[in-house]
């Protein structure tokens, strides 16, 4: 069974020359959706400038997906632009073969005194113990839930808002809203890996949220994203979901 801890993990294999390192992980076909799932390959470069930095934890992530990898070894290339007593910013290139897979961005800090506040208001929505899974709803209508690709084998998904009869008769609202866990592990103390939990819904989250408009009309397409942004506010390692 896939673990998002054990299947983002990446070993170091040089040493650092001039600020720069190179890494080597593995992409798991356990993480497959038309491929290798695009915020997986992200966190794995997520993991790489963890394993470069000695900060505590990330600020923000940025990434353009310039290949699809393949389900096997990558290289891992991570370079200090800038080093502070707080912050550090990482460029991260991973390739396979040499062929260009993830570009990415990140920015890290240290523990240390800030301006703290907090004003955002989360959806007023039901808990995640008051819905049921889709595996449960499926049930309902005598279904077997069976995940159409590896990656969903993985997930506790339980949605906010849910058709029976799909495609729907008319446009909906262009919006993903569901609470997810990962399997068996949902929860993860390191705050690099915490991370990428993140990283994998926004990445997700996207063509749900655009598809659920024009799935009425059975548009002949998927989009997949070509980039990826994620600040990292509010970390939530006591919650599963």
């Amino acid at each position: 069974m896939a673990d998002l801890d054990h299947d983002t993990a990446v070993e170091r294999i040089s040493a650092a020359v001039e600020g720069t390192a190179r890494y080597r992980g593995t992409i798991s076909r356990e993480w497959e959706i038309w491929g290798p799932c695009g915020g997986y390959g992200a966190s794995l470069a997520l993991r790489a400038a963890g394993a470069h930095t000695a900060l505590a934890r990330p600020v923000s992530f940025s990434c353009h997906y310039l290949g699809v990898g393949r389900f096997d070894d990558v290289d891992v290339e991570v370079t200090t632009l800038r080093s502070g007593r707080t912050v550090e910013s990482l460029q991260v290139s991973m390739t396979q073969e040499g062929r260009r897979i993830v570009e990415a961005l990140v920015l890290a800090r240290g523990e240390h005194d800030a301006l703290e506040h907090d004003l955002a208001e989360a959806p007023d929505v039901p808990g995640p113990g008051e819905l049921p899974s889709i595996a449960e709803r499926l049930a309902e209508r005598g279904e077997e839930a069976q995940p159409l690709y590896p990656f969903w084998a993985n997930v506790d998904s339980r949605p906010v808002q849910w058709h029976h009869e799909w495609p729907p008769a008319e446009a909906l609202d262009p919006t993903f809203v569901e609470w997810q866990r990962f399997q068996p592990r949902g929860t993860f103390d390191d705050p690099w890996v915490d991370a990428c939990r993140s990283v994998m819904w926004i990445d997700i989250g996207g063509w749900p949220s655009a598809h659920r408009h024009h799935a009425w009309a059975n548009v002949p397409w998927v989009a997949v994203n070509v980039d990826l942004y994620a600040a990292f506010h509010q970390p939530r390692p006591a919650s599963e979901y």
